[in-house]
C-alpha cells in the first residue's frame, strides 16, 4: 500500500506541477481584441486592402464587436467604414458568411431595446447601418433569398417602431442616429426586386409613425434620410401611385389638426415639423431624379401640399 501511494505521488507530481503552473498563468480575455487600433488605421490608409495572411471573415467578426463601442473612432471611422467597403464593394465574403452577419446584426437590433440615454443604442443603431450595407450588397449579388429578405424587412420595420433612443449626435461619443440608419436600411430594401407592392404602404406607414411618435423635432438630417427611403419607393417600376396618394392625403389631414388649438399642442406641432421637413426633402430629391411620369406626378402632389402649409 505504501509503495502504491509513493508511486502515485511520484507519478502525479509533474501533473500537479503543470496544473499549478497553468492556474498561475494569466488567462487571456476571450473578448480581448486580436488587433490594435493602428492595425485598423493601416487598413484604412491602404485603401482598405486585406492584409496579407489575414482571414477576412475573422477580421469582419472582430470589427463587428466594435459596433457597440462608445468610441466614435473605433465604431464609426474604423469598424463601420471598413465593413461597408468590404461588404458593398469587395466580393470576398461568401453567401454563408454574409447571412451569418445578417443574423448577428438582426439580433443586435433587439439588444437593450427600450433603453434611452445608454450606450446600448450604439450596437443597435450601427448594426442597422451595417444591415443597410448587406442590403446594398444583395442588390449587386443576391444572397439573402426570399426568406432572409422578408425577415430583414420585418425586423427593420419592428426596430424603427421600437427604438426609443433617438439621439442624433453626441459631442463626445459621436453619431448615434438610430432613425437615420434605419431609414438607410429601408431605402436599400425598397430598391430590391423582392420588395412587394404591398410593402410600399407598410414602409410609408412606419415612417409616418416614427415621425409622429418621436416626440421631438429631428435635427440631424433624419427627415432627409426618410425622404431618401420614400424616393426609393417612388422610383420603383411597380410604384403604387394610388397608395402613395392615400398616404400623403392622410399625413396632410392629420397635420391640419395642429392648428385647431391655440397655442398648438406640442406633440402635434413637432409631428407637423417633422412631416414638413420630410416633404421638403422629398421634393428636393424628386426634383433631382431623372424625370419620369411617376416622379413628376409625385413631385407635383408633394409641392401642392407644401404650398398650403
Amino acid at each position: 500500500m505504501k509503495w502504491t501511494c509513493h508511486f502515485l505521488a511520484t507519478a502525479l507530481t509533474p501533473l500537479l506541477a503543470a496544473t499549478v503552473s497553468l492556474a498561475a498563468a494569466p488567462v487571456r480575455d476571450l473578448d480581448e481584441p486580436a488587433h490594435d487600433r493602428q492595425f485598423w488605421h493601416d487598413i484604412a490608409k491602404n485603401h482598405y486592402a486585406i492584409p496579407q495572411g489575414q482571414q477576412v471573415f475573422s477580421l469582419v467578426r472582430e470589427l463587428s464587436g466594435y459596433l457597440g463601442s462608445p468610441d466614435p473612432e473605433l465604431r464609426d471611422d474604423l469598424a463601420y467604414s471598413i465593413l461597408d467597403v468590404w461588404i458593398v464593394y469587395r466580393n470576398q465574403l461568401s453567401a454563408a458568411e454574409l447571412n451569418s452577419l445578417e443574423s448577428e446584426w438582426e439580433t443586435n437590433l433587439r439588444a437593450g431595446i427600450g433603453e434611452t440615454g445608454t450606450d446600448s443604442v450604439f450596437r443597435r443603431s450601427f448594426s442597422a447601418l451595417c444591415l443597410a450595407a448587406l442590403a446594398e450588397r444583395d442588390l449587386k449579388s443576391p444572397f439573402l433569398g426570399v426568406t432572409g429578405y422578408r425577415k430583414l424587412l420585418d425586423d427593420s420595420l419592428s426596430y424603427l417602431r421600437q427604438e426609443r433612443d433617438l439621439r442624433g449626435f453626441d459631442p463626445v461619443k459621436g453619431w448615434i442616429h438610430s432613425a437615420a440608419h434605419t431609414a438607410d436600411l429601408l431605402a436599400a430594401l425598397a430598391a430590391s426586386p423582392l420588395f412587394k407592392v404591398e410593402d410600399q404602404a407598410r414602409v410609408l406607414q412606419a415612417i409616418s409613425e416614427r415621425l409622429s411618435s418621436a416626440k421631438q423635432i429631428f435635427s440631424y438630417g433624419e427627415q432627409d434620410r426618410f425622404a431618401a427611403a420614400i424616393t426609393a419607393i417612388v422610383a420603383r417600376k411597380d410604384f403604387d401611385s394610388p397608395g402613395f396618394q392615400r398616404w400623403l392625403a392622410s399625413l396632410d389631414e392629420n397635420d391640419r389638426k395642429v392648428w385647431k388649438d391655440s397655442p398648438p399642442k406640442d406633440d402635434l406641432l413637432k409631428t407637423f415639423q417633422n412631416n414638413n421637413y420630410t416633404l421638403q426633402a422629398l421634393a428636393a430629391r424628386l426634383y433631382a431624379r431623372p424625370k419620369t411620369p411617376a416622379v413628376n406626378a409625385v413631385l407635383d402632389e408633394v409641392i401642392a401640399v407644401l404650398r398650403k402649409r
